[in-house]
């Protein structure tokens, strides 16, 4: 079935999309914990009624996101953003019921505009778990959460403090986090009704340790008489979808190069950013089968490589390569570079394939 599909698309794994929703819902069942879909990385709204049974809300990082998660999801609305902007604050405010602030003076500038939703303060434990610095909020002079010297007293009218440390980690670190956090805000902690634990937490990868998830979570729910939230977005979606690109030519210089339809610059850009290298369907790392290619994007960037892969058999022009766990941090990443098509978006419900939105010259010319 898959075979037919245009290319270049993106396929989300409804049935992939349903179990890890339903993990979810255990975790928060289990945990007392309300969990939300982080936008950031997976906001294909044509889902969210179905992610919407399972979960508590969504949360967002500005006002697009937010209105969103306000008009298809309907139900809790977060936000988070390191400044708001003056002319968007007032609708964030009508659309949000849990408002996160970056430090101590946008709380105060703010907090009288505020009325009718629930403040909070985003804390830097400044405790590091992690080796990818672009992606650690607690490396040195991050710009991300207040430090504890920022705060003179706790603020009048504060509600939450929320932490957001993780990326694509397990609940150990998550423990030690909890850890520091006490240690350097405990007083605070008593004072607050909700206590946001960020994402970050590959909570459906199977070596995932939830026991311990639930744990770390209880014993703050039941120390502090806190609302826990997590606010998870690959855990929504891990392996829930490919792209699919198809082979355009293929050169030889040094070695067989393979010229895909699909670009890691333009339609999957964490592979550059992180880096890393995508697994594809019946593929394997270099020279591990008899026929090993680099495969490169269809632009004019001569890093637009996505990687070294072997095959079983030679690859050939028309052949259909399906990368996985595509449904997290492309859509929302991707750019037409080069004036290059955006990949359709379809859904996948184990049976057949749908086409729930299509790409043209006009959303090119419209980003413009």
């Amino acid at each position: 079935m898959l075979d037919n599909v245009k290319t270049p698309s993106y396929i989300i794994d409804s049935p992939a999309l349903i179990r890890n929703l339903e993990i979810l819902k255990q975790v928060g069942e289990k945990s007392g914990a309300k969990i939300l879909l982080a936008q950031k990385c997976y906001s294909i709204y044509q889902t969210y009624p179905l992610i919407g049974k399972y979960i508590s809300g969504c949360t967002a990082s500005g006002l697009y996101e937010a209105r969103l998660g306000y008009e298809e999801m309907k139900k809790e609305n977060h936000i988070f953003s390191p400044a708001y902007l003056d002319s968007e604050f007032d609708e964030i405010v009508k659309i949000c019921d849990h408002i996160s602030f970056n430090s101590v003076s946008q709380y105060e500038k703010f907090k009288d505009r505020a009325k009718g939703g629930s403040c909070g303060i985003r804390i830097n434990p400044q405790f590091s778990t992690q080796e990818h610095g672009i992606y650690d909020p607690c490396s040195e002079f991050s710009r991300l959460g207040a430090v504890r010297d920022s705060f003179k007293k706790f603020p009048e009218g504060l509600e939450g403090l929320h932490f957001h440390t993780l990326c694509e980690q397990n609940s150990d670190d998550l423990a030690a986090t909890a850890k520091a956090v006490e240690e350097r805000f405990g007083d605070f902690l008593p004072k607050i009704k909700w206590l946001n634990m960020g994402g970050g937490h590959h909570i459906t990868r199977p070596d995932y340790d939830i026991d311990l998830l639930i744990k770390t979570i209880r014993r703050f729910s039941d120390k502090y008489g806190v609302q826990v939230y997590l606010e998870p977005g690959e855990a929504v979606a891990l392996n829930a979808g490919w792209l699919a690109a198809t082979v355009l030519d293929i050169v030889h210089n040094g070695m067989d190069i393979a010229i895909l339809d699909a670009s890691a610059a333009c339609h999957m850009p964490d592979v550059l950013e992180m880096p890393y290298r995508p697994e594809i369907e019946g593929a394997g790392k270099p020279h591990e089968k008899p026929h090993t290619y680099r495969l490169g994007g269809n632009t004019c960037l001569a890093g637009d490589i996505i990687g070294d892969y072997s095959f079983d058999e030679p690859l050939k022009t028309g052949d259909k390569l399906f990368f996985k766990d595509m449904a997290i941090y492309s859509m929302v990443k991707n750019n037409t570079f080069n004036g290059m098509a955006l990949p359709d978006i379809c859904l996948y419900d184990g049976e057949k394939v749908e086409t729930i939105k299509s790409f043209g010259y006009e959303d090119f010319k419209c980003r413009l």
